[in-house]
């Protein structure tokens, strides 16, 4: 014998959990989108604050050092045809005067010839070379280490500006601690008290975030505060604006729930109520055939009590096809096409030993080959079903009813005729409501079968019409004609299929 376990499917593990169908809490939703572009904000801020910082500290410096290229500018001399810096001692001491920095100058003469200061001070670039007396900056490097230069090309000969031999090149350079140190300071200055301000404003955001949110909660114990079978309104106007549309909708919600219960409260008490008659009836017949001896008179009292039977089952069966017709746009039930026709033709099928039991002539006339709508067949069949015998119960022996499917341009037509007594212009609008019966009327029946009509029409969007019987030329029995008109079906082909 094969083992029964070696069958069973091998487990397979859940799939993950969609992302959109996990939950999210508003509060964190709102506090990332708060503080994600803060927290991206601020290192950028520190950056720019740093080149900031840097543009600020090189201001004072290149300005020193342009006062030091100036004085050093005005001591070039070309004397006998040779070019001379008189530089005393004293200006080259106070010229190199840092405790922090190291400070280089350069004079070099035409072509690059050295005049005086540091050899190793590299010269300009060709893109740096410009034309003029005009002080120029530049970073540069010098032994690996980075310096801050100060340049400018000094005319020896100002009758002749223009001589290419009369230009001396002066550069006096510079290390960039103190420059370094003043930025340091400054973004020290402006991030310290960033990172005291930070947590405040954090702090601050979480509590105006709860504060603001604080209404939802409020919101949500008062919901939970009510009774079970508290569906009154909630009062909008202790709620933020915001809220207002999601408590109107809710409101909305809680007024059709509260319309349904009482539906319901009214269903349940009306078919009770209903269910009074036959249950009764069958307890009296019962305890009546219990105390005759008369073989006669007990089957009478059977007799009796399975009309009574019969009358309760046919109750209860409504009830349920009513509750079906009620519930199925809950059902989520897909409509599909269906032919009309046919099932039109199928059900007069069924009530044909009916009709025969009346002594009625039951009829049925398809004026086209096929006609098709959008609908579910089982509860077509039902509300068919249900006009068909409220047709043949008022229909006097020796009448007709009859069962007609036509087209009306787009729209199907479902008719249903009989040669009763017919229904007054003032009755009509009353004989859909749930157990409505007219007064004086001896036919037996619940007071359902036309709710059930109206409820599968709205359903499948017909609209039904009650008139007399055109056909009918009888003044005692004008007769009834039920008009069902369904539009043309729009559904996919998937569903057709």
């Amino acid at each position: 014998m094969p083992d029964a376990r070696a069958a069973e499917a091998p487990y397979v593990p859940p799939n993950p959990e969609p992302e959109e169908n996990i939950q999210h809490s508003l509060f964190g939703e709102i506090l990332d989108w708060m503080l994600a572009p803060l927290l991206l904000l601020w290192p950028m801020s520190i950056a720019i604050t740093y080149l900031v910082a840097k543009s600020i500290a090189n201001e004072p410096f290149d300005h020193a050092l342009k006062d030091n290229l100036t004085v050093l500018a005005q001591q070039v001399r070309e004397v006998d045809g040779k070019l001379a810096a008189h530089l005393p001692d004293s200006a080259r001491d106070i010229l190199r005067a840092d405790d922090v920095d190291s400070v280089y100058f350069q004079i070099t003469g035409p072509h690059g010839a050295f005049v005086d200061g540091d050899r190793d001070l590299p010269l300009p670039s060709e893109e740096e070379v410009v034309d003029g007396p005009e002080v120029q900056f530049r970073t540069d490097r010098l032994h690996g280490t980075p310096v801050r230069i100060a340049y400018a090309y000094v005319h020896l000969d100002p009758a002749h500006p223009d001589a290419d031999g009369s230009l001396a090149l002066v550069q006096v350079g510079e290390t960039l601690e103190k420059r370094a140190q003043l930025a340091n300071a400054i973004i020290k200055g402006v991030i310290l008290p960033q990172f005291i301000i930070l947590p405040v404003i954090l702090a601050l955001v979480w509590f105006a975030l709860s504060r603001g949110l604080s209404p939802l909660a409020q919101l949500q114990e008062r919901i939970r505060a009510r009774r079970p079978d508290d569906l009154s309104p909630i009062d909008s106007r202790q709620v933020p604006e915001e809220i207002s549309p999601l408590v109107g909708s809710l409101n909305d919600m809680l007024e059709r729930l509260s319309q349904t219960i009482d539906m319901q409260k009214r269903f349940i008490a009306d078919a009770a109520h209903q269910m009074k008659t036959p249950l009764a009836g069958m307890r009296m017949q019962s305890e009546l055939a219990l105390r005759q001896a008369d073989a006669d008179e007990i089957h009478r009292s059977l007799e009796q009590l399975a009309k009574s039977s019969e009358s309760a089952t046919r109750l209860v069966n409504q009830l349920l096809a009513l509750a079906r017709a009620e519930n199925q746009p809950h059902a989520g039930l897909a409509f599909e096409k269906v032919d009309l026709i046919q099932l039109a033709r199928n059900t007069v099928q069924e009530w044909v030993q009916a009709s025969f039991a009346h002594q009625i002539d039951l009829g049925f006339e398809p004026l086209d080959d096929k006609i098709e709508i959008a609908g579910n067949a089982m509860m077509l069949r039902e509300m068919l079903s249900n006009l068909i015998d409220n047709a043949l119960r008022y229909t006097p022996a020796g009448g007709s009813v009859t069962v007609r499917v036509r087209r009306d341009g787009e729209n199907a037509l479902l008719e249903v005729e009989d040669t009763g007594p017919g229904i007054a212009p003032s009755e009509r609008a009353n004989v859909f409501e749930r157990f409505y019966r007219i007064l004086g009327s001896q036919a037996p029946g619940s007071g359902l079968g036309l709710a059930i009509v109206r409820e599968i029409a709205q359903q499948h969007g017909a609209e039904i019409d009650l008139f007399n019987n055109p056909r009918s030329h009888s003044k005692k029995n004008p007769g009834s004609l039920f008009r069902l008109t369904f539009p043309p079906p729009a559904i996919t082909d998937d569903h057709a299929s």
